[in-house]
């Protein structure tokens, strides 16, 4: 395995999401040199679909994923996911990150949960294939599954993917999947095909939020390069793109000098 690329580099924007607008975001990559940058929805649509597309292209930035649909719990979610599909067709992005949402209030019904995801899923994989835009199944750490996400492993989230055909595949966050006994094989399950996105942060110790206290690379337990490894030995060619939700440190600093040091550790440790 060789060293990280630094051309491979992307930001999604949640790691300056206290600090930057998309537009200042969009600058930020092009000022430090990173070649891909991932949107959360909110901020695209403070700045403007129009205006987003044409600054992203006119800095020649990859999209490499659209944050996010899914929240299949919400009253609003097929419009607002069919929303998402539109505006990940728009920008090009290489995936539309789905976080599937977890137990309807009131519910403890996890099984039934879990069949409402492929439930919604089938619905709208056909419509996304006929956009062009590849569906990205995160599964998120178990802590999440209650109010977040109630798929929590790869192997979960791959056998939507067998299920639903072409056009889906999986985003793998090492901050969600590093714990998982199962990671290398599923990992090398998914294959090429079906590997769309590849988060990176770390995990402190202790956590202080199980939320908003990822760690920059290096200042956790997460052994990333090992990751990495299994994710490029698959057939993953793709962006490697770093995500730190961080409310009492990185979202306290200048923006500028959490994409130096991403760039810095990024080389160092991943």
């Amino acid at each position: 395995m060789g060293s990280p690329d630094l051309a491979k580099l992307s930001l999604n924007t949640a790691t300056v999401k206290a600090q930057w607008t998309l537009a200042q975001a969009i600058e930020g990559c092009a000022r430090h040199g990173i070649a891909g940058i991932a949107p959360w929805r909110d901020k695209l649509a403070e700045m403007g679909l129009k205006a987003a597309r044409r600054a992203i292209r006119a800095h020649g930035l990859a999209v490499t994923g659209l944050c996010r649909g899914g929240f299949f719990t919400a009253s609003d979610w097929l419009s607002d996911n069919r929303r998402a599909i539109e505006e990940a067709h728009e920008l090009g992005a290489r995936c539309l990150v789905m976080v599937v949402g977890g137990l309807p209030e009131g519910s403890k019904d996890l099984v039934r949960a879990r069949e409402r995801v492929r439930e919604c899923l089938a619905l709208l994989a056909p419509e996304a294939r006929a956009a062009g835009v590849p569906l990205a199944i995160e599964p998120l750490h178990p802590m999440q599954a209650p109010d977040r996400a109630c798929v929590n492993t790869l192997e979960q989230a791959l056998d939507l993917c067998e299920a639903l055909g072409e056009g889906v595949g999986v985003a793998v966050d090492v901050y969600h999947v590093w714990w998982d006994p199962k990671l290398a094989e599923q990992i090398a399950r998914a294959g090429r095909r079906r590997l769309l996105a590849f988060h990176l942060c770390d995990w402190r110790v202790p956590t202080r939020d199980t939320l908003n206290d990822r760690a920059m690379m290096g200042d956790g337990v997460i052994d990333l390069p090992r990751i990495r490894g299994w994710m490029e030995a698959a057939g993953y060619a793709g962006f490697h793109e770093v995500e730190i939700f961080s409310e009492r440190d990185w979202w306290q600093r200048d923006p500028d000098e959490v994409l130096a040091v991403m760039k810095e550790r990024y080389l160092r440790f991943c």
